[in-house]
């Protein structure tokens, strides 16, 4: 193995174009971690917005993006068991998956079933695990019951339409384009909508039953947030996963009175913290994706120097399911 490898850098924050590929030293880990050769990285609206300097924590440069990605251990720091050199796992190290090789904790390691691609599994724990947490620990979702999934053509939203059909839910689907609804639709979407239908609020509403939805994965945020406090049913649970939109959005509590209205923020780095809440997440999915009940939705998949135009076509909206980058490509 050389001793040097490619990696995408960012010095300063800004658009996607301030990332740079760089020649770096192979890092060698250390206690309680493990290197991996990074065959897939999966691409978050997260690590968009940690480029910006915009995500939920400061984002400390020169750094590598990539929280999540999948690859083959090929040396293991002092004191780690549990995993072995040539096993692949994936890995929710937080950052530095952009370079040919890349450390990670140890506890951030993934087993993921063997049935999946690499680039499966750098698709799965982000968008399957928040998408556990938003329908069943945190939303409460019950069998037979109505979910809103907005983005549903995107890596969140696929997964939320997935294990939702298969927890027995309904789901009402939201996207940009038709394009996108028919891929909603594949996956198993009962109802599916265009955000930008002018009578969408309506529309969600009747097809809940005219009551509204007992539960909604918010990700939009800014303006939209208001349509979903009105699409919600009395009672309604609203989980906010996400902020696409990078607009304010306002809550004025009194509204939440009326209708008996819960808002629950979800983090998927806090949560990983709850070991007995990501054993339980991990055991439900486990068995659903190697069965194949679901599978994780690759989208397009992008070359490490291509880095940059990846992220703008995630701003742009250009993208559907997981976006991959392969390092060894």
């Amino acid at each position: 193995m050389s001793d040097s490898m490619k990696a995408i850098v960012v010095e300063r924050l800004g658009p996607p174009d301030v990332m740079q590929l760089r020649e770096l030293s192979v890092p060698q880990p250390g206690p309680g971690e493990v290197r991996l050769k990074v065959e897939a990285v999966g691409i978050n609206f997260a690590d968009v917005l940690a480029v910006a300097g915009e995500y939920l924590t400061r984002t400390r440069v020169p750094y590598t993006p990539g929280m999540e990605f999948a690859g083959v251990v090929d040396a293991l720091g002092e004191g780690v068991t549990g995993v072995q050199v040539g096993q692949r796992v994936a890995s929710l190290g937080g950052r530095g998956g952009l370079a040919e090789y890349a450390l990670s904790p140890a506890a951030a390691l993934i087993p993921v079933p063997q049935n999946l691609t690499a680039a499966q599994a750098a698709a799965f724990p982000v968008s399957y695990f928040t998408a556990y947490h938003g329908l069943k620990t945190l939303g409460h979702g019950r069998e037979g019951e109505w979910v809103l999934v907005q983005a549903a053509a995107g890596a969140l939203g696929t997964a939320s339409i997935q294990l939702a059909k298969a927890l027995g839910m309904n789901v009402i689907a939201m996207a940009s384009t038709e394009e996108k609804l028919q891929l909603a639709r594949d996956l198993g979407a009962d109802v599916t909508l265009l955000q930008d239908d002018p009578d969408r609020v309506q529309k969600v509403r009747d097809a809940a039953g005219g009551k509204g939805v007992p539960l909604i994965l918010e990700v939009v945020g800014g303006k939209r947030f208001q349509e979903s406090l009105d699409m919600a049913a009395n009672r309604g649970r609203i989980i906010v996963i996400g902020n696409a939109s990078r607009e304010q959005a306002n809550l004025r509590p009194v509204e939440l009175m009326k209708r008996n209205l819960t808002v629950t923020g979800l983090w998927l780095t806090s949560l990983m913290g709850d070991q007995a809440a990501t054993r339980e997440a991990a055991q439900a999915l486990t068995p659903l994706v190697a069965s194949g009940q679901v599978t994780p939705q690759v989208g397009p998949t992008y070359a490490l120097a291509d880095s940059p135009r990846a992220f703008q076509d995630m701003l742009d909206r250009k993208t559907t399911g997981k976006v991959i980058i392969e390092p060894q490509r």
